[in-house]
């Protein structure tokens, strides 16, 4: 049976080659080239992907993935579509669900929603479940520079705090809206926000996510 690291991954191949190399993507200064390469990169050079999350290796990590977004951009594409190398830690289906499930679900919406005719895709309960339980466990480190308090509530009003203050901004939305939103992509993020009318002005416009 196929996992949802497994769709999401496929998915996003599509979508990438679908597009072409210099499609936009919501990735700051990255066209879909860049984007691809990331992916690559992170799956199979663990020495540079460090730099995604430890500023020392920065340097590296653009150095390597600029050596990637360099190749051609089919190989590039058929890479993703294989997975990670032989004797990877992700080859192993807990991991990969852990590790690449909302990866590959934001950078596909990273394509889609860079797109001028992009419509919203619709996500089965299965699928949205599953987001909302990577969400509850990583809530706190998405939300932690958030200028307000901020809780993220499903429609169904299941809520988590993704960061502890006053004022409190509630961001209510689907899963996979409240997943984008979070990881900094609050322009696209189909959600309603309550609260303090400037603390929800300071929300919108705040470094969420994993950047450092």
């Amino acid at each position: 049976m196929s996992t949802n690291a497994k769709r999401e991954r496929l998915l996003l191949a599509d979508l990438l080659e679908g597009v072409g190399p210099d499609a936009p993507t919501l990735c700051d200064g990255w066209r879909a080239r860049d984007l691809a390469a990331h992916v690559v990169v992170r799956e199979r050079r663990p020495d540079a992907a460090g730099g995604i999350v430890i500023g020392p290796l920065k340097n590296r990590l653009e150095r390597v993935q600029a050596e990637f977004a360099a190749k051609p951009y089919e190989e590039l594409i058929q890479l993703i579509r294989t997975g990670p190398p032989r004797m990877s830690p992700l080859g192993i289906k807990q991991l990969d669900e852990a590790a690449n499930t909302v990866e590959f679900y934001v950078h596909a919406e990273d394509v889609r929603r860079a797109q001028p005719d992009w419509t919203a895709r619709p996500l089965d309960r299965v699928f949205e479940d599953a987001l909302w339980a990577r969400l509850e466990k990583a809530a706190r480190l998405l939300g932690r520079k958030s200028p307000a308090g901020l809780v993220l509530r499903r429609p169904d009003g299941q809520t988590v705090v993704a960061h502890r203050g006053a004022p409190v901004v509630t961001v209510t939305g689907t899963p996979g809206e409240l997943t984008m939103f979070v990881f900094g992509r609050q322009d696209v993020a189909q959600v309603d926000l309550a609260g303090d009318p400037e603390a929800v002005e300071k929300v919108r416009g705040s470094r969420l996510g994993l950047s450092k």
